[in-house]
């Protein structure tokens, strides 16, 4: 059994993941349709993304003396105020005020990306691997629930097109707090409090934890550029709202069902084994978007993205779990969060520029490179961890 705080935490992760695939849902077209120039309409994402990425660090390091629970709540009432804020921009059409809000709310999702190594610590030896899939797998719910509620509350809130969809937000806030508040989480312990960690330095002469970073930091970037530019290359074809929703539904399913099998398979054919399968689903989603732009192109790309990126992100989360000591955990999960998240924020900046500037099929072309750079990576630690 994994236990309660497991499950608990599963069940907020879904709340909040419900949340974000929300986002990712209007947060592009938002952007579009409110922007003063298309080369701007992604930047309310990037400053999610850029929220997200620059809390990374102070959220671990304030783990380390506050423990999860506070600063987990604290994360949580930062979400409900940007998701309060996002409500009014809209409904003043401000396009600046909704990028400050986006930011406040990648703040919140930063320290809920924590959310993932507190089921590390609150679960039975032995057991990482599949605590870390659970609690991913708790994005299946909001692969159903995410994109529906999208569509659901798009005109929920007469006169404001996708005000209601924050407003839906602001309770999952609201209700994520709630739980967060009851359940039971440790503490750190003294080992992790008070022991000396070591130097970056130092640390980042293990191959294994160069691996597991570039990995997780590819798989994410890749997987956000193409998934952020997929609602404006669906609607540059013509494709409704209705359509674009269906498909980003797809591909979050795509990215969390398989969690509930990825444990055992690490457990079975190995981390780096698992890392490589999921990079070659990457690169089979940049391959397909070569062929057309149909509704199914689109649909069966971002289904081997979300795949992809689930069979990377945690196999490499599980690696990083390999390479730190009690005392180096919150410098070592605070720079990888910083390093994937940062990396996201780019990505997601790059799509509107690059979906404008290069278009849909040599903006996935462009990703091959980086995803061999991760493979290889991949292969020579293990060789290295291997040799004699």
């Amino acid at each position: 059994m994994l236990g309660i705080s497991v499950w608990g935490l599963t069940l907020g992760q879904a709340l909040l993941i419900t949340g974000n695939i929300l986002l990712v849902s209007v947060t592009a077209l938002i952007g579009y349709k409110i922007s003063p120039s298309f080369n701007l309409a992604t930047l309310p994402v990037a400053l999610q993304f850029l929220g997200l990425m620059g809390v990374t660090l102070p959220a671990a390091l304030l783990v380390r003396q506050l423990g999860r629970k506070i600063v987990f709540l604290l994360g949580n009432l930062v979400g409900i105020f940007g998701a309060g804020l996002a409500c009014y921009a809209l409904s003043q059409n401000d396009f600046w005020l909704f990028s400050l809000s986006t930011f406040l709310l990648g703040i919140a999702i930063g320290v809920g990306q924590q959310y993932r190594f507190a089921a590390l610590e609150n679960c039975p030896p032995n057991k990482g691997p599949q605590a870390i899939s659970l609690i991913m797998g708790g994005g299946v719910l909001a692969a159903v629930l995410g994109p529906n509620l999208a569509i659901w509350a798009e005109y929920f809130i007469s006169g404001t097109q996708y005000l209601g969809a924050f407003a839906a937000l602001l309770v999952l806030y609201i209700i994520t707090t709630i739980l967060v508040a009851v359940l039971p989480l440790k503490k750190a312990s003294v080992e992790e409090q008070t022991g000396t960690p070591r130097s970056y330095a130092v640390l980042l002469r293990q191959p294994t934890l160069i691996a597991a970073i570039t990995s997780g930091v590819i798989g994410y970037a890749v997987m956000v550029l193409i998934m952020t530019a997929t609602p404006l290359a669906m609607q540059n074809c013509g494709f409704g709202f209705g359509s674009t929703a269906s498909v980003i539904q797809w591909h979050v399913l795509g990215m969390f069902a398989p969690s509930f099998i990825t444990g055992r398979l690490i457990a079975k054919y190995g981390t780096s084994n698992i890392i490589q399968i999921g990079c070659v689903l990457l690169i089979a989603c940049v391959l397909l978007n070569q062929f057309g732009i149909t509704y199914w192109h689109f649909w069966t790309a971002l289904v081997f993205l979300g795949v992809g990126w689930n069979f990377t992100f945690i196999a490499a989360t599980n690696l990083l779990t390999k390479t730190y000591q009690p005392a180096d955990k919150a410098k070592i999960q605070g720079l990888n969060d910083f390093l994937v998240f940062g990396s996201a924020a780019i990505a997601s900046m790059l799509a509107g520029y690059w979906q404008s500037l290069f278009g849909w099929e040599i903006l996935n072309m462009l990703m091959l490179p980086v995803i061999l750079i991760a493979m290889l990576t991949v292969f020579f630690s293990t060789r290295k961890s291997t040799t004699p």
